[in-house]
């Protein structure tokens, strides 16, 4: 399992590096080429979102991106230090998504926007929030899973 870590300090800037990185990865793991776009956009969502909730949330350290390629799939998992509501769970929604409406309000449309556009471009997807803070693990099949189900 190869396994690449991007970190970048939340700059709206640094996204594009992540898209770039994150898509040469993905074609190295074997992704098919029509869904380069997808991966790439995917990751620019979440790693746009993570960069508005640092900003936000006044957070300084860095936004990390994980990219693993695995035997069958290839996964990218974007982090972000913002503590979320109650405990470590999975949790289908945002940050917000225990919270009241003055909560969401607070983090934004462009929160629920995101990850909006991620599940719209992304089948396997999973948003986790804790005391830590929030990640997006996103993936998708290599060639190799294409030929051997």
């Amino acid at each position: 399992m190869a396994t690449v870590e991007l970190r970048f300090s939340a700059q709206p800037e640094h996204v594009r590096t992540a898209r770039l990185v994150a898509a040469a990865v993905a074609r190295r793991a074997g992704v098919d080429e029509a869904v380069l776009d997808e991966v790439r956009l995917a990751v620019g969502e979440a790693c746009s979102r993570a960069v508005g909730l640092h900003r936000s949330h006044g957070i300084t350290e860095p936004v990390s991106v994980v990219l693993t390629e695995e035997e069958k799939a290839f996964s990218i998992e974007v982090g972000d230090g913002v503590p979320g509501p109650g405990s470590d769970s999975a949790m289908p929604g945002a940050h917000g998504a225990s919270g009241g409406p003055d909560e969401a309000e607070s983090d934004g449309g462009e929160d629920e926007m995101g990850l909006a556009v991620i599940s719209g471009l992304v089948d396997d997807v999973e948003v986790r929030s804790g005391a830590g803070g929030g990640t997006i693990r996103m993936s998708w099949p290599t060639a190799l899973a294409a030929v051997h189900p």
